[in-house]
Parts: C-alpha cells; sequence; structure tokens
C-alpha cells in the first residue's frame, strides 16, 4: 500500500497572466497597458477627498496611478489573495500614505466584509468576468448598504453589448468560460439592471481602449 503523503492541490491562479515579481511588488502587465488611461478617468469622477474602497486590487498598480493623481484620496485595497495583498502593501509608499493596508475581502464570503466602513466610492476592475455572477451581485447589495450619499461605482471591464460586441470579447467570453462555466464577460444591460436594482444609477460609459468600458455609477437618494 502506498503511504506516501498526497500531493498537495496546486492553488487556483488568481490572475489571467504571468506578472514579474521584485521586493514583493507584484507587475501587471495588462496595468501597465491600462493603468494611465484608468487612472485619468478616475481622478475625474471620484469625489473630493473620497473614501475609495476597491474590490480584487490585484497588484496594487492602479491603486497608485490613482492616488498620484489625486492626492486628496483615501484608498482602501483589498483582495481575497495574501500575494496580491502582499503586492498592494509594497506599492504602497508610491502614494505618499494615501493608501491603507490591504483588507482580506472575499465577497462570497459574507464573514469577510462585516467590518467593511462607509465609503464614498467603490471601484472594481476586471473582476466580474473572472469571478461567478454571485460576486457581482454581493458587491452591488454592499455598495447599497455602505455606500454614502452622493457616492460612486466605477467598473471597468470588456462587456457584451449584443450585436455590437467587439469580437475580440466574444472571444474572451468563450475562453474564460472555458475555464470556469460560471465566469465569462458579463452583458452591458445585467450589469446596469443588477445595480439599478441596488439604487445605483448608470450616470457614464466612457469607451476605453482595447474594447473595454468604465462604468459609473452614482447612488440614488430617496426623493
Amino acid at each position: 500500500m502506498d503511504r506516501s503523503p498526497p500531493i498537495p492541490k496546486a492553488p487556483a491562479p488568481v490572475a489571467l497572466e504571468n506578472r514579474a515579481s521584485d521586493h514583493g511588488r507584484l507587475y501587471s502587465p495588462s496595468a501597465a497597458r491600462n493603468r494611465d488611461a484608468i487612472a485619468t478617468v478616475l481622478a475625474r469622477v471620484l469625489p473630493t477627498g473620497a473614501s475609495v474602497l476597491e474590490i480584487g486590487s490585484g497588484t496594487g498598480e492602479h491603486a497608485v496611478a490613482a492616488c498620484q493623481i489625486r492626492p486628496d484620496l483615501i484608498w482602501q485595497p483589498s483582495d481575497p489573495d495574501a500575494a496580491s495583498r502582499d503586492s498592494q502593501a509594497a506599492w504602497a509608499g508610491e502614494a505618499g500614505g494615501a493608501i491603507r493596508p490591504p483588507l482580506e475581502i472575499d465577497l462570497l464570503r459574507q464573514e469577510t466584509c462585516a467590518t467593511i466602513d462607509g465609503f464614498d466610492a467603490l471601484v472594481c476592475m476586471n473582476v466580474i468576468h473572472i469571478a461567478p455572477w454571485a460576486v457581482a451581485e454581493a458587491l452591488a447589495a454592499l455598495a447599497q448598504s455602505r455606500l454614502r450619499p452622493g457616492g460612486r461605482v466605477v467598473l471597468y471591464g470588456p462587456y457584451l453589448l449584443g450585436d455590437e460586441t467587439a469580437p475580440s470579447n466574444l472571444a474572451f467570453d468563450a475562453s474564460l468560460k472555458s475555464r470556469n462555466p460560471a465566469w465569462g464577460v458579463r452583458a452591458l444591460d445585467a450589469v446596469v439592471s443588477l445595480l439599478a436594482a441596488h439604487d445605483l444609477a448608470l450616470v457614464e460609459r466612457v469607451d476605453m481602449p482595447a474594447n473595454n468600458l468604465m462604468l459609473v455609477f452614482k447612488r440614488r437618494e430617496p426623493e
């Protein structure tokens, strides 16, 4: 009988790309391509002095880029992945104290969301297509319950636009579903409807490079 210990199962990948590492900092090729364009839009749409919660902060490079343009922001990064949180902490020194220590937030584990304070903006980039739809639902519920009056939700990534969908996004959707049937590029209408059901109205759609969009939602206040 073979009594050798079982071989540990490899952890699930946390990114769809290879990332270089240097002294704890991870470097994302996709972030290098799009961080300046994203930071420019964030700098324009985020409220003055906003307390920002970022869901799925990845390497942390987007937080740095945004805070370098808008040093008035208070940025709270988060990620369920420990290596990503270590990278976020390592990158934080580039933002002059604007970036707080990262939190372990997994929207599929509600206990990790229990102590989140209120915030003025929620930012989520390249997450909901590489996660089950339940993550998008949890994100909308979190924003509804913790977003302060006049707050913003900003989402970035690819979307399905019906007959207008870019062929590259259709191919990406098929690739994601081949990896995990619960993943996939989300239909824009479905995302807008989901957030609308949680009192978040789409106020701006920004076309971004490589057939991505930035969607800006504002919390609807009671009449």
